[in-house]
């Protein structure tokens, strides 16, 4: 036997062990805490600790007798080994630096439950109030319900948590018991606007209650992940001095530190005016589309894929939230009237350059069109005829379809020549041009280009031969023809082009964003004899710069020759995109056009409204606000000419883009109905005598 005072050490504290806290025992009791072997000969040490007879009342502290049994290894070894094992126990500090509080929380709708949730699971006692019966609800949560707010309040919670609609907050609150609290009760707001919420508090709460007006900017939605580096914004309007309420506020704020939110502490002004900027757009932009039905299409881009997300995340708010940021935040109508105002220019850049001769100029007669595809051209030293080459490409088509698509995924073709290699001339050498070209020459395809600019030492040092003469270009009988011009400018370069020069089964390509459009350009100036293929690569320098895997590559084989070296040639510059991984959709050129306007026009015409905003990055920026920037990111690399000719040039845009405009301005309408002077002069009146009440 050991004493405590013969180890020359003192004993594992009660906190350390966890030792079962015991009432008036009327013996000694023993407990036994085995540790595991050691590396040493000899038994296991069993460590008794044995309770003092002295100081047995309950709530004192009680003196520890350690005693050592069947020690076959000097003590200190093994002491320090079930010390370490105790205190690497995962069910350390979190119950134990845990101060459970007593919360009331007041509107038990669906904010609410969503906060409860956490709040219970952390080991706090939940009441709950609402006009509405949750009842059953609550119950299953764990969380007593009281439909009288008097009951609730005579239960002296030690925290109120008001999680009410902004709408309704100034007359639920006024008629709150708030007699029945005990005089330092600490209030709590969750609202979305911050200096009405303050100013309430401040003018209708007796001075002896605290007061924090907190903002935790994530919801059921957008936090059904977790809460982890979702920002939670607070300030401490009135905390008393006493120790005791001190630590209530930094323990309440601690439930959302736990969590691993993004704790930012800032006044009530500073947010509203980030919110106006942020919050308020974020959910203006997400509202308008949701009015425009927007839909998943099989050529989503990454920018229209987010702003379907940001519709999801912004739907689930209820329009009395939406309408109390606009409302309550008396910064948020400068911000309307300056996305009006960026909405309106937009349209003006948009209809400058539109007229009716340019228009009609651009889109033929689609019977005209038409009339080209159903003649029986009869193409030199081949005497099938256009009419069994299109029934032998559209035979081909459903055929590689199969081969294409495997899994979701496009794999190459296995019917193509050993010899893969293509000879690429790339006819417009600017920024998308160069883009393609670097992934051509990596996949060993010999390219060649031309430019009205002098690109020639970029492309030397990309190893490209590079031709400041078109004939030049023509005479080396390049197999394939990329045109990677501006849509405005296709039409002047295809016709300028010494088409005389190639071999008369040359394919021509195009990349451009509309599809219609380039196809009729080519089946009205080319002569039958050349192949032709409509496609775009729904990706640019910006989106594709990490690979182009999963995105998107849309083609359609407008008019291929049924020799097989031509069908092959067609498929080996498919398979271009395929061997990078890209998402491969074969599609007629009006169904990407439908397709294009409801998707990327609006994703652009989006970005474009925005930008012209020059938003910035806050301090609590929410996620959705996070898509916003990025798109704009995305949309401003692209020139206003890509912009102009997915409106000029698809016919389906002017359409998504009334839709777009009757939506704002629906919206707008909205709002307006709702605001009128009586209301806003209730609420925003005064300024002078809250601020003389908060200095009290």
């Amino acid at each position: 036997m050991f004493s405590s005072s013969s180890l020359g050490r003192s004993p594992p504290s009660a906190k350390h062990l966890r030792l079962p806290q015991l009432h008036r025992p009327q013996t000694q009791p023993t407990y036994v805490l085995r540790t595991l072997p050691t590396t040493s000969p000899g038994l296991p040490l069993s460590l008794s600790v044995s309770l003092s007879p002295r100081r047995r009342h309950f709530h004192r502290h009680r003196s520890l007798l350690v005693k050592c049994i069947d020690a076959a290894q000097p003590y200190d070894t093994e002491f320090k080994l079930a010390t370490a094992l105790v205190e690497s126990s995962p069910t350390t500090s979190y119950a134990e630096d845990l101060v459970p509080l007593k919360i009331a929380i007041i509107g038990f709708g669906n904010f609410g439950q969503f906060l409860a949730k956490t709040l219970t699971r952390q080991g706090h006692t939940v009441l709950a109030h609402s006009r509405s019966d949750y009842f059953h609800a609550a119950l299953r949560m764990g969380v007593k319900f009281f439909s009288d707010p008097n009951d609730l309040f005579e239960e002296h919670p030690e925290v109120i948590l008001l999680c009410t609609s902004i709408i309704s907050t100034g007359q639920f609150f006024k008629s709150l018991p708030f007699q029945r609290l005990k005089r330092n009760t600490l209030f709590v707001d969750v609202l979305s606007v911050k200096e009405f919420s303050k100013n309430l508090m401040l003018n209708v709460l007796p001075a002896d209650f605290d007061i924090i007006c907190s903002h935790p900017m994530f919801g059921p939605e957008s936090a059904k992940l977790g809460w982890k580096d979702l920002f939670f914004v607070y300030e401490k309007v009135r905390i008393g001095s006493e120790g005791s309420r001190v630590s209530r506020c930094e323990s309440f704020l601690d439930i959302f530190a736990r969590e691993g939110c993004a704790m930012v502490e800032m006044s009530c002004a500073e947010h509203d005016q980030y919110a106006a900027e942020s919050q308020f757009i974020t959910h203006t932009v997400g509202r308008v589309l949701k009015m425009l039905n927007l839909v998943s299409t099989p050529i989503n881009t990454k920018g229209y894929e987010k702003l379907l997300d940001l519709v999801e995340n912004t739907a689930w708010d209820s329009f009395d939230l939406y309408y109390g940021l606009f409302m309550y935040n008396k910064n948020s109508l400068a911000v309307l009237k300056r996305l009006n105002s960026a909405m309106e220019a937009l349209k003006d850049e948009l209809f400058e350059g539109l007229d009716d001769v340019a228009r009609k100029r651009q889109y033929e007669s689609d019977a005209k069109v038409d009339s080209l595809l159903d003649n029986s051209w009869v193409f030199k030293g081949d005497h099938n005829g256009l009419a069994s080459q299109r029934a032998a490409s559209e035979s081909a088509r459903s055929q590689d379809a199969v081969s294409w698509k495997i899994n979701g995924s496009a794999l190459r073709l296995q019917k193509s020549s050993k010899s893969s290699n293509l000879k690429i001339a790339i006819i417009g050498f600017g920024n998308f041009g160069q883009f393609l070209a670097k992934t051509l020459v990596r996949q060993g395809h010999t390219v060649l280009a031309h430019s009205r600019m002098d690109y020639s030492e970029v492309a030397e040092s990309m190893g490209i031969s590079f031709f400041s003469d078109a004939d030049d270009l023509c005479e080396e009988h390049p197999e394939v023809i990329l045109l990677c011009t501006s849509i405005l400018s296709l039409e002047k370069v295809l016709k300028s082009l010494p088409v005389q020069r190639l071999k008369r089964s040359t394919l021509f390509v195009d990349v451009l964003s509309v599809k219609e459009f380039p196809r009729g350009l080519f089946l009205q100036n080319l002569p039958p004899y050349f192949d032709i293929l409509c496609t775009h690569p729904m990706f640019g320098p910006e989106s594709g710069k990490n690979g182009w895997h999963g995105l998107t590559f849309v083609y359609d084989k407008v008019r291929i020759g049924n020799t097989e070296s031509r069908k092959s040639r067609c498929d080996k510059f498919i398979d271009v995109f395929a061997q990078e991984g890209c998402k491969m959709e074969e599609m007629s050129c009006a169904e990407h056009d439908r397709h294009a306007a409801g998707s990327q026009f609006i994703t652009h015409t989006v970005g474009r409204v925005l930008e012209k905003l020059k938003l910035e990055p806050t301090p609590i920026n929410t996620r959705g606000y996070d898509t916003l920037l990025n798109l704009v990111e995305n949309t401003a690399g692209d020139s206003f000419e890509l912009y102009y000719g997915l409106f000029l040039y698809n016919v389906n845009a002017m359409d998504q883009l009334e839709r777009l405009d009757v939506a704002f301005e629906s919206l707008k309408k909205q709002l307006f109905q709702r605001l009128h002077g009586v209301i806003r002069k209730q609420h925003f009146k005064d300024e002078v005598s809250s601020d003389s009440v908060q200095r009290v």
